[in-house]
């Protein structure tokens, strides 16, 4: 069965799943961490991609990115980002060969609709395997930058405001507090199956006038799936 095509488009938000080979470790050391942090935010700008929520666990990546002109530039930043991870972790181990398993995974995310959970879903990745009880006591995540516990002038202001974010109040302080009340809140039955399903088959995370919406825009029939829009 041939595979389903990933879909870039620039201007939405995109979910990206990328897993160590095997499901081997990719991350070991806090530098292991920072390297791959620290080239993140340099091809996020030559590539011109905003990144609004990213997790690493020990085996794989989870990020939301969106392309602001062109949808390939994804490609191109993801190849670059890995490829160097893979070098650096080769020339640690003394090893070489694959580092990542295949492609990176893709899903196109309705941004009125499901950014607000997808982000979560991402934050909240350490909390469902059992790392941690609160997203909060994650080191490699977004979600400290998100609710404003690390300095807006250090080294980690790099985090891009998304479009959902930024009506959720008159300013930066309440804007925090309502991703971390949303983060906190029970979530919808489905939300996570959805989601996980859709960056999984490399499928649209979102229903409806959306799917038609991106159909219309790539040439492509794209199905939906899956239950409905989740509840804020």
């Amino acid at each position: 069965m041939a595979r389903r095509p990933r879909v870039f488009i620039p201007g939405y938000p995109h979910h990206i799943v990328q897993r160590g080979h095997n499901r081997n470790a990719v991350f070991v050391e806090p530098a292991d961490y920072e390297y791959y942090l620290a080239n993140l935010v340099e091809f996020k700008a030559e590539y011109d991609v905003a990144v609004y929520a990213w997790c690493l666990m020990t085996n794989h990546v989870h990020l939301v990115l969106s392309p602001r002109t062109h949808g390939h530039a994804i490609s191109a930043l993801m190849r670059r980002v890995s490829a160097r991870q893979a070098r650096y972790v080769n020339r640690l181990e003394t090893r070489s060969g694959t580092l990542w398993e295949g492609r990176f995974k893709c899903s196109v995310v309705d941004t009125d609709e499901y950014l607000f959970a997808c982000m979560r879903y991402v934050d909240l990745n350490p909390v469902r395997a059992g790392i941690c009880r609160h997203p909060g006591a994650y080191r490699w995540s977004s979600y400290a930058l998100k609710v404003g516990r690390v300095s807006a002038d250090g080294d980690d202001a790099w985090l891009d405001s998304d479009p959902v974010t930024k009506g959720m109040g008159d300013n930066e302080s309440a804007r925090q507090r309502a991703y971390e009340q949303f983060v906190d809140t029970k979530i919808p039955d489905g939300e996570y199956e959805l989601i996980r399903t859709a960056v999984h088959r490399n499928q649209l995370t979102g229903k409806g006038r959306f799917v038609d919406e991106i159909e219309q825009r790539t040439g492509l029939r794209i199905e939906a799936r899956g239950p409905g829009r989740p509840r804020k």
